[in-house]
C-alpha cells in the first residue's frame, strides 16, 4: 500500500508508487508520460525501476514519437537494423510486436508451429530481450495499443531476488560460473529441409556471460539465466550443466519472485532488462482478437561478473552494433 511517504520522499505532487507483488513490480500513478518529464520525475522513476525492476503505467497516450522521447530521458534508444512490416518505417527505434506474426511465414511455417518449435518446454519462453548479444538492452519500454478483452498477460521475474533466495553455499558456487547464451537454443527442427534452421546457422549470435551478473547501477547480484538463450554452463559436462540449469531456472521463476500484468489499451511497462526475465503470453492465438504492442529498447552495457570479468563475444555480436 502506498503511503504519503512515497509521495513526499521524491518531493513530487501526486506521484505515487504502488507495489504490486512482494518482490517485483509497481504501478506508478500521477505521471503523464506524454508530457515533458522534469529531472525530478525522471530520477524518481529511475529509483523506482531499480527497486521494483518493472514499472506499470495506466491510461497513457503515447504515440511513436512520444514513446521515443520518453525512452531518451532514460538512455539511448536502440535502432534495429531489421524490423517487420508492422513496425513504423519512419521511426526506427520502435518495433511493433505484431512483426512476430510474420516470422514463421518467412520460413514456411504457420506462426503457431514456429512458436511451438522454439518454446517446447515450460521454461523455454522465459527470456531477457536479446540475451545472446554481448550487450543486451539495459531496459525495455513496451506500450499497448490494442489488446484482447481477456488473456495476453505478461509475467516478469526478479533475478536479484532469485539470487538472494539461493542458499549461501550455492550462491558462492554459482558466483564463479559462466554460461553460453545463443540465439535459437532448443529449437526443434522440422523433418527434411528447415529454412529457419538454416537461418540460425547462417546468422549465429552467441556470447559467454557470467552466470551471476553484477548490476552496474545498484551493485546487486543477479542470477543471469533464462530458458530461451542459455545453452550450456561453461567448463562443466553436459550432464552437469543440464542438472544445474534445471535447478537455477526453476529458482529464477519461482512464483514469489514474479509479477503478472493485465494489459489495457494505453498501458505501459518499463522494465530493467538486466535484472529481470519475462514470459510473453501464449493464450491469445485462439481468441481471434488482435494484440498490437510497441517497444523501444535502451542500449545496454557488457555484463560483468562477480570476479570483475566482462562477458565474451563468441560469434555474431559486437558492442553497440545492431
Amino acid at each position: 500500500m502506498t503511503t504519503q511517504t512515497d509521495r513526499t520522499e521524491h518531493g513530487i505532487r501526486d506521484f505515487e508508487i504502488r507495489p504490486v507483488a512482494g518482490h517485483t513490480g509497481a504501478e506508478i500513478h500521477g505521471v503523464d508520460l506524454a508530457a515533458p518529464l522534469d529531472d525530478t520525475v525522471v530520477a524518481a522513476i529511475r529509483a523506482a525501476l531499480l527497486r521494483w525492476k518493472v514499472l506499470f503505467f495506466r491510461d497513457q497516450r503515447l504515440d511513436h514519437a512520444g514513446h521515443v522521447a520518453l525512452a531518451r530521458r532514460f538512455g539511448t534508444p536502440v535502432r534495429l537494423g531489421r524490423r517487420g512490416g508492422a513496425s513504423p518505417k519512419d521511426v526506427p527505434e520502435v518495433e511493433t510486436t505484431a512483426d512476430r506474426l510474420e516470422l514463421g511465414g518467412r520460413f514456411g511455417m504457420e506462426h503457431e508451429e514456429w512458436l511451438r518449435r522454439r518454446r517446447h518446454s515450460l521454461l523455454r519462453g522465459w527470456h531477457c530481450d536479446h540475451g545472446a548479444r554481448i550487450d543486451p538492452p539495459a531496459a525495455t519500454i513496451l506500450r499497448a495499443e490494442t489488446v484482447p478483452p481477456y488473456g495476453g498477460d505478461t509475467t516478469w521475474s526478479n533475478l536479484a531476488a532469485a539470487y538472494a533466495g539461493l542458499s549461501r553455499p550455492v550462491r558462492e558456487f554459482v558466483d564463479g560460473l559462466r554460461a553460453e547464451h545463443r540465439l535459437g537454443v532448443g529449437y526443434q527442427p522440422r523433418p527434411g529441409d528447415d529454412a529457419y534452421l538454416r537461418h540460425l546457422l547462417d546468422h549465429q549470435v552467441a556470447t559467454e556471460h557470467p552466470l551471476v551478473r553484477v548490476h552496474p547501477e545498484s551493485g546487486e547480484r543477479l542470477l543471469y539465466v533464462n530458458g530461451y538463450y542459455v545453452e550450456q554452463i561453461s567448463d562443466v559436462s553436459r550432464a552437469e550443466s543440464a542438472a544445474l540449469l534445471d535447478m537455477l531456472l526453476e529458482q529464477a521463476v519461482r512464483p514469489e519472485y514474479t509479477v503478472r500484468f493485465r494489459w489495457e489499451p494505453g498501458s505501459v511497462a518499463f522494465w530493467d532488462n538486466r535484472a529481470t526475465i519475462h514470459l510473453a503470453p501464449g493464450d491469445t492465438a485462439h481468441l481471434g482478437h488482435p494484440r498490437v504492442m510497441h517497444r523501444v529498447m535502451l542500449a545496454g552495457e557488457v555484463p560483468v561478473g562477480v570476479d570483475g570479468r566482462p562477458s565474451t563475444p563468441l560469434t555474431g555480436t559486437e558492442p553497440g552494433r545492431w
